[in-house]
């Protein structure tokens, strides 16, 4: 048996070989595109994290009977239409 068969190919390997592996403008594009949607879910993720951990902190100071105010005071001219 030979003992050079298991040996590191790719030391071995010439320029020519090694640009026949080089990636093409459509794989780069791809690459580049499937890791700014990893980066984007990452953020996703983090903010979910966030709003997980202090949902009130997220929700506006204003609520919906800020609004109603406005109505009893009458000017409702909106309201109507």
């Amino acid at each position: 048996m030979s003992t050079n068969y298991c040996s590191n190919s790719s030391a071995s390997m010439s320029v020519n070989e090694m640009s026949a592996f080089s990636l093409t403008l459509e794989q780069k594009t791809g690459f580049a595109f499937v890791g700014i949607l990893c980066v984007f879910l990452g953020l996703l993720i983090i903010r979910c994290f966030k709003i997980l951990l202090d949902p009130y902190s997220s929700m506006p100071s204003s609520t919906w009977e800020d609004e109603v105010e406005g109505l009893d005071k009458g000017t409702f001219d909106y309201a109507l239409a």
